[in-house]
């Protein structure tokens, strides 16, 4: 590490990664590369650019990766209708490869010794930058400050800051951190103050930005229709959007009628539990159309098969393995089931409910000719399911007579 001349850091312009980009200038004496990506957090990036150069710094990268984060990355993950432990639809996860992708090309482009990011020791997202730039850049160096670092305090932070000059929000200043807060176009996550008891209810005011409450939405439904095509969504009430700008009205729907808040405890890669409230408008929208087109579309052991192979997927991400083989292994056969997945759902929006309302297709499976109800005209003999069930009941009867025998 003593040889390190430059190094690309992950910077917000936060407080975090404000400290680490002087304390890597003191500490390494190197050069140091900002990299800060616009994912749809809400809030300005540029800002960013004016602490970087009151830093001193020279090269400084600010991109609008929207587009890029919802088509390359959250769309091919919910073509696999990917849930973690059953509830979390891994927004913090899902945008860790891309940050660690162009961590990786900058430090390329800048011929620099290493990155740096400002996760702790104790999280997910350590592990998540750094395989991804292990896998993209086997040789690079990794300078990850909260391991290395006495600074593991908001006060101590603060009083680093303080003592090295550096600008601090004054909003920020007053009173304790309520929470540690990540956002992107898919979610806003919520972790630590009082969320660190998992008995303590969430706070009702001054936490949720997304989502109004359940009970405060409109008296009113509101009905929408997503169009579908190769399993993404392409267009909502007939209008064609592009990926981020898709996603984002989704998100102000689903907040507006209070869809997608989630308190989870949830199981950590790195061994602990941990307790996160997430706000997921859009996604939670996006996740019921997307089944509900896949219901009429997929073959049933083509679905099944997607189903079983999901929870190992979402593992995938989750754990930080999105450039491993066996992820893009799975995504190529995932998206191979997608060619079929086309046509339009109809959603109805009500008080935290995504209720779908109807779906139609011209790649549909469903034959009203073979399901109704009525008589069919012989598009259905009733009488092959006798043979049927006595054939996969065979097994079944042979363990019965060695039971009684």
């Amino acid at each position: 590490m003593s040889e390190i001349k430059k190094v690309v850091l992950a910077y917000s312009g936060g407080l975090d990664t404000s400290v680490i980009l002087k304390w890597l200038q003191d500490k390494y004496g190197c050069e140091v590369v900002t990299f800060t990506a616009d994912i749809g957090q809400g809030e300005e990036v540029e800002p960013a650019r004016a602490k970087a150069e009151a830093a001193g710094v020279k090269s400084i990268y600010i991109e609008d990766l929207r587009e890029t984060f919802v088509r390359d990355y959250v769309f091919p993950m919910f073509r696999a209708n990917t849930v973690y432990e059953g509830e979390y639809l891994l927004g913090t996860s899902i945008a860790r490869p891309l940050i660690a992708k162009r961590l990786i090309e900058i430090a390329r482009d800048e011929k620099a010794d290493a990155i740096s990011h400002g996760a702790t020791g104790k999280g997910n997202d350590q592990v998540r930058f750094e395989l991804g730039a292990y896998a993209l850049m086997p040789e690079v160096k990794v300078i990850a400050p909260w391991r290395e670092w006495d600074l593991l305090s908001r006060e101590k932070l603060m009083a680093y800051a303080d003592t090295h000059g550096i600008p601090v929000d004054f909003k920020k200043r007053a009173g304790p951190a309520p929470f540690s807060m990540d956002a992107n176009l898919l979610h806003i996550s919520y972790e630590g103050g009082v969320l660190e008891d998992p008995d303590a209810a969430p706070p009702a005011e001054g936490m949720w930005r997304l989502t109004v409450p359940p009970e405060e939405a409109p008296d009113t439904a509101e009905t929408v229709e997503i169009g579908f095509a190769n399993g993404d969504a392409v267009s909502i009430d007939g209008k064609a959007l592009a990926p981020h700008e898709l996603l984002a009205e989704l998100n102000r729907l689903g907040g507006k009628h209070g869809i997608g808040r989630l308190d989870l405890v949830e199981n950590r890669y790195v061994g602990m539990k941990s307790r996160g409230c997430y706000e997921t408008p859009g996604g939670t929208i996006l996740l019921r159309a997307h089944r509900a087109i896949e219901s009429i579309t997929l073959d049933r052991e083509v679905a099944h098969l997607k189903d079983d192979l999901m929870p190992r997927y979402a593992a995938l991400i989750y754990n930080g393995y999105w450039f491993s083989p066996e992820r893009l292994a799975l995504q190529t056969l995932i998206d191979t089931t997608q060619s079929v997945v086309n046509g339009v759902v109809r959603v109805r929006l009500y008080k935290g409910n995504v209720i779908i309302d109807g779906r139609r297709s011209d790649d549909s499976l469903f034959d009203t000719r073979i399901a109704t109800f009525d008589d069919d005209g012989g598009a259905y003999d009733q009488a092959d399911a006798a043979g049927f069930i006595k054939l996969n009941a065979l097994r079944l009867r042979l363990g019965a007579h060695r039971l009684k025998g």
